[in-house]
């Protein structure tokens, strides 16, 4: 069952909360509701109706509370703004509304928390909840510090925490300490913070919270049990020495998932027809401003004799398929149920492997922990006995786990972990055979020459002394092992431990749909720079390293390669010969210029051609004898045997024009060459290569605007060309 909490927020409204002091310029109270919308949208958002909150507002204009109706005195200009219940997002926009500066001086921070207890007490009556009251007032207000002993008491004997935040109060431990303070509000201060002592509440200054927010708040999750049932060791059931231990697998490691969007449509207009209609989107609250939108999925199969030459047919009719070559192959959902690998709920050791033997990259994804049954003395025994067992021998089990009936079978890694009040068992999947993947890579500590001598040193693609010394240095000098300060200044914690890295997308997120929620009209806020903090090393870091990486690349003989010139100014920037003749000059000569392409030498041929063209003409007629001599390798082909050669020449044809600038050349050609192979005039059926064209088509495509600047096709045109 989910947790349940009760929270009242004590919002003090008095007509000094709309100041600004301290430098700010906003308002005490818009500066002191950041805190207190950012834990209002958390409980939003969560859309948990167990997760409940009220709101009590203290030197407000009026006075709307049944204490005051009861009493009579002592709960002046306090007011219930909202009962304690669930919250949506509409029911905070009208919050919002009600959350402005008062003209009134007087009311009681102590007896707005009386209220709030008497509020909590009611709703929650004797029910398992979280009770919690928060205060926010800028201690301007007097108060009244009678009775204190017995409100204490009656918040510890209810369960209720109480934290007081107060704007600019004094905070040794966070180090704030407010200058030309107010005599009242220095009494307040001492008064407040004897009653939180006397309840065990917190007690703090306002600008701490608001520095925390941007720390992100980790979701706490249940555990989630992935298994339940018995750990063996050979088969109980057949021999009576075999090992059974009744034990429970939770998950340790689990990825944290982005938060979808859901696909609505923003309305500009009401509209009677999206109101009379009554349908919900699944999952979230109707507004005036977006409309339900529902997906709707049809399935169509080709049909001569139907209307458009497609017909619809029904999800039912539709059978499974697989694709075997280019074909598909049928089978029935009956066949489907007798060829699928019956598994039963288990989890049996298949053996053991020592440490040193296991390789880290076999690690296939999110990792458990196994412990033994809860409230069962003797499995936790027969664990131990297993777990001290692997930690002596230096070992590790690797187990085969089915978590339920018919669920696929996986392969564990069993590792044991001992800590002196914990016992468990870490595993983490292992790969079947077909998942690894081996590629060959040469080695990089040595080199095999063409003759079959093996060299360790003195050849060129091997580190010499000097650059491995540097190279260590280097290293050295970057380690953030140690690199974090502790609280006297030293450098001897560890930098980015997991603790503290957070994951950018999703508190950015979060971040940001918080925000919109509270100030829809307000552009989007920064990005917290703790999400930034280790996008890049630090900069003290990078200074005590500066020297190394210089001596790095100076042993490493590091030059930098000048940028390659792209278009056609890269006619000018040839290398010369080292003989000094002048080729370009030679080649440039109308005697010696090609004027025909060789169709066996054809693209060597065609780049000399365009290369050495003085006139743009000349590039057209190259591209008019290259598209030729493509048709001409598609008609005379046999089979596919000439499909990637005339690939592999589109592919040349296409690099050339956008390295010219001139795709309208191959855009043409690429339009007129689809209708070609579609209707059967370059040797018949040729839709197989079609195929592989579509399948190519990063390389082999239109050129759009996006890769060449006078291109007039546009990216969904040349996306569009394949899909006809």
């Amino acid at each position: 069952m989910a947790d349940k909490e009760a929270i009242v927020y004590i919002i003090d409204l008095g007509s000094s909360m709309g100041e600004c002091h301290n430098g700010r310029v906003e308002s005490d109270l818009d500066w002191s509701m950041r805190y207190v919308w950012d834990k209002i949208t958390t409980t939003v958002a969560s859309s948990r109706k167990t997760w409940t909150l009220g709101v009590v507002g203290v030197r407000t204009d009026e006075t709307n509370n049944p204490l005051q109706e009861s009493q009579g005195e002592g709960y002046e200009n306090i007011s219930i703004l909202r009962e304690i219940g669930p919250m949506n997002l509409a029911q905070l926009r009208s919050l919002q509304t009600q959350i402005e500066p008062s003209d009134s001086e007087s009311g009681d921070s102590v007896s707005a928390i009386v209220l709030a207890v008497e509020m909590i007490e009611k709703f929650t009556r004797k029910l398992k909840y979280k009770r919690k009251i928060i205060l926010v007032t800028d201690g301007e207000a007097p108060i009244d510090p009678d009775d204190f002993d017995e409100i204490a008491a009656k918040i510890k004997d209810c369960g209720i925490e109480l934290v007081v935040l107060g704007v600019d109060f004094d905070d040794a431990d966070f180090g704030f300490k407010e200058e030309d303070k107010s005599s009242q509000k220095r009494e307040n201060e001492s008064f407040l913070k004897e009653l939180v002592d006397k309840c065990d509440g917190v007690y703090g200054t306002m600008a701490e919270a608001i520095a925390e927010l941007e720390i992100p708040r980790i979701k706490s999750v249940r555990p989630y049990k992935t298994y339940d049932g018995e750990l063996t060791l050979g088969n109980p059931g057949e021999h009576k020495d075999a090992m059974s231990i009744s034990v429970e697998r939770y998950f340790k490691i689990h990825k944290a998932t982005v938060p979808p969007a859901s696909r609505v449509f923003l309305e500009t207009e009401a509209g009677p027809s999206q109101a009379a209609d009554g349908d919900e989107m699944e999952g979230v609250e109707p507004t005036g401003v977006f409309t339900a939108v529902k997906n709707a999925r049809t399935y169509k199969v080709n049909d001569p004799e139907a209307p458009g030459g497609k017909r619809d047919v029904e999800f039912e009719s539709l059978a499974k398929g697989y694709e075997y070559g280019r074909t598909a192959v049928h089978i029935s959902e009956s066949e489907y149920n007798i060829t699928k690998v019956e598994t039963t709920k288990s989890f049996t050791i298949l053996g053991f492997i020592h440490q040193e033997k296991y390789e880290p990259f076999f690690n296939m994804g999110e990792s458990g922990v196994t412990i033994a049954q809860k409230h069962n003395d003797a499995a936790a025994l027969k664990l131990s006995s297993f777990i001290h067992s692997l930690q002596e021998l230096e070992s590790y089990a690797v187990a085969r786990m089915v978590a339920k009936d018919g669920k696929d079978p996986a392969l564990i890694l069993l590792a044991p972990h001992i800590d002196p009040d914990f016992e468990c068992l870490y595993d983490v999947p292992l790969p079947f055979a077909e998942d690894v993947r081996n590629y060959p890579f040469p080695p990089l500590d040595k080199v095999i020459t063409v003759s079959g001598n093996v060299k360790h040193e003195d050849h060129r693609l091997l580190p010499n002394k000097e650059l491995s010394e540097a190279m260590d240095d280097y290293v050295d000098a970057m380690d953030i092992s140690n690199w974090e300060k502790d609280d006297e200044g030293n450098r001897t914690l560890e930098y980015a431990t997991v603790e503290d890295l957070f994951c950018p997308p999703l508190h950015r997120i979060n971040q940001v749909v918080r925000h919109r929620a509270i100030y829809p009209g307000q552009p989007l806020p920064p990005v917290a720079p703790i999400l930034l903090k280790y996008s890049h090393p630090p900069e003290d870091l990078i200074t005590r390293g500066k020297t190394k990486l210089e001596d790095l690349i100076d042993a490493a003989n590091v030059k930098k390669v000048p940028p390659k010139a792209k278009g056609r100014g890269e006619r000018g920037s040839k290398a010369q010969p080292i003989s000094g003749l002048d080729v370009d000059a030679l080649l440039s000569q109308p005697q010696n210029k090609r004027k025909k392409i060789d169709p066996q030498n054809a693209i060597p041929e065609f780049k000399q051609m365009v290369e050495y063209a003085s006139e743009e003409s000349e590039i057209e007629d190259a591209a008019r004898q290259m598209g030729g001599i493509i048709r001409s390798v598609i008609t005379d082909s046999f089979g596919d045997c000439g499909y990637d050669r005339a690939m592999e020449d589109l592919r040349v044809f296409r690099d050339t024009m956008v390295r010219w600038e001139m795709p309208a050349l191959y855009n043409s050609f690429l339009k007129d060459l689809k209708k070609r192979l579609l209707s059967g005039e370059l040797g018949g059926d040729r839709r197989e290569l079609w195929w592989q064209m579509k399948g190519a088509k990063a390389t082999l495509g239109l050129i759009d605007q996006s890769v060449s600047d006078p291109s007039n096709v546009t990216s969904e045109e040349a996306a569009e060309f394949f899909k006809k």
